[in-house]
């Protein structure tokens, strides 16, 4: 695979279809919009992250760091109140320097650091470029089951609370700062490098110049793959959502348990619905985003002391994580999961089979089998049609084993072959059992 055909599927393929489809003319629509909107703002900082810090550091005030990708649908909804809301936070936003970045480019990788599979994440920063926390989550589920208003009036609060202790507390957020990386700007990566520039086109092809967020971590996976290694879990699996270990967040809150999930990792160490979570590995926090930046950074296999509110009580308990644990997350849902099927599937998407094509197919309810949901029809998103894959058809063994039961694990497998190795499947297609191969890439 050249270096650079990824790209060719991933942002041409996507182009000339939006095109085809009026999409992409929207696209611009809103862009421009969005534009027009807030740079006449006297409250919001637009595209400028270093003015902003300029006023931050003058005035003394925290700053508050929206990164929203406009063009995608995805928190579009949140985006949305918060604009029209707006001034029912006036009280808490004006005291904070607020930028508004749309795009990627020319951001500072080594500074901003969150879920890419993110269109929309907010950054608490002192002006000296301390993280005070993150805000923003995205799960298969709606948005308003995993941000609200409420939640982040809450969160800006605790920061602001912070802010006031500043800088005596600045060791409790030492394990929120950002890691090191190989790759200082998104337009540096090299399946990004010379095809987008440090700024948008604003005049010209303002959709086609920027670069998305989800365009970082695909990047930062492409240039795993191209020399040959494996693709870590923490790539691979980035930023777990808290129902891994057996949490479920309630949104309107800044970590406040709403759900804990029987025998889970969260239950065993005695953690309640209701309950606060003041802490967690030392790190205190103001939302789920933060309790995601912890679990990113936790190791296979790991004891996460974690400090409680449970009513008038504080407790401390301690989370306990055992090899794998990240592995259970389930990436099906994540935008750059699109790019994992290409190396991994073939271009295929997958999903669990359907009760009624289990029954005609005479498949046992507990036998593992994937259904083939959809075949790429392009580029190298075309590898598994080409193979002769077909949408309806039911893989029940791959590499002469039982095939796995999600198609995270069936990516997960697939990657941890070298590119260019061979995956040999068996399918069932009605009446017919073939055997079909292809080539991860």
């Amino acid at each position: 695979m050249g270096k650079n055909s990824w790209f060719v599927t991933a942002a041409l393929a996507v182009v000339l279809l939006d095109a085809l489809s009026g999409k992409a003319q929207d696209r611009v629509t809103r862009v421009r919009q969005d534009i027009e909107r807030f740079s006449r703002s006297d409250r919001w900082v637009y595209n400028d992250f270093a003015r902003g810090r300029q006023l931050a550091q003058a005035s003394g005030k925290p700053m508050l760091v929206v990164f929203r990708c406009v063009p995608c649908e995805a928190c579009s909804e949140f985006d949305k109140q918060l604009i029209e809301h707006e001034e029912e936070l006036s009280d808490l936003l004006d005291q904070f320097v607020c930028v508004r970045i749309i795009h990627m480019n020319g951001v500072d990788l080594r500074l901003f650091q969150f879920d890419f599979d993110q269109s929309m994440h907010l950054v608490f920063l002192h002006p000296d470029g301390t993280v005070y926390a993150r805000f923003g989550t995205r799960s298969p589920r709606p948005e308003h089951e995993d941000i609200t208003l409420a939640g982040l009036r809450r969160a800006m609060e605790r920061v602001l609370a912070w802010h006031a202790g500043y800088p005596a507390n600045k060791a409790r957020f030492e394990g929120k700062q950002p890691r090191p990386v190989e790759v200082a700007f998104a337009e540096q990566f090299p399946t990004l490098k010379g095809r987008y520039g440090s700024k948008l086109d604003v005049q010209g092809q303002v959709v086609a110049s920027c670069i998305h967020c989800h365009q970082v971590r695909e990047a930062q996976r492409a240039m795993a793959r191209q020399s040959m290694q494996k693709l870590s879990d923490e790539l691979l699996f980035p930023q777990p959502l808290p129902d891994v270990i057996g949490l479920r967040m309630d949104p309107n809150y800044c970590a406040r348990v709403a759900e804990v999930s029987p025998q889970s990792p969260a239950a065993e160490a005695g953690l309640r619905p209701g309950d606060e979570l003041e802490e967690l590995a030392g790190q205190p926090l103001a939302s789920t985003a933060d309790i995601q930046w912890v679990l990113h950074h936790t190791p296979g296999e790991a004891e996460l002391p974690c400090v409680v509110r449970r009513g008038d009580r504080r407790l401390e308990v301690t989370i306990r994580l055992s090899e794998g644990w990240r592995q259970k997350s389930d990436i099906s849902w994540r935008p750059t999961t699109w790019d994992l099927r290409r190396q991994a599937t073939g271009g295929m998407r997958l999903a669990e089979v359907p009760a009624e094509v289990r029954r005609r197919l005479g498949l046992a309810p507990d036998m593992p089998a994937l259904f083939v949901q959809h075949v790429g029809q392009y580029g190298d998103h075309a590898v598994a049609k080409r193979a002769g894959f077909q949408a309806g058809d039911v893989i029940v063994q791959v590499d002469g084993r039982p095939a796995p039961q999600r198609e995270t694990d069936f990516i997960a497998y697939a990657l941890s072959k070298p590119a260019g190795s061979t995956v040999t499947a068996q399918v069932r297609r009605g009446q017919q059992v073939l055997t079909l191969r292809y080539n991860t890439q």
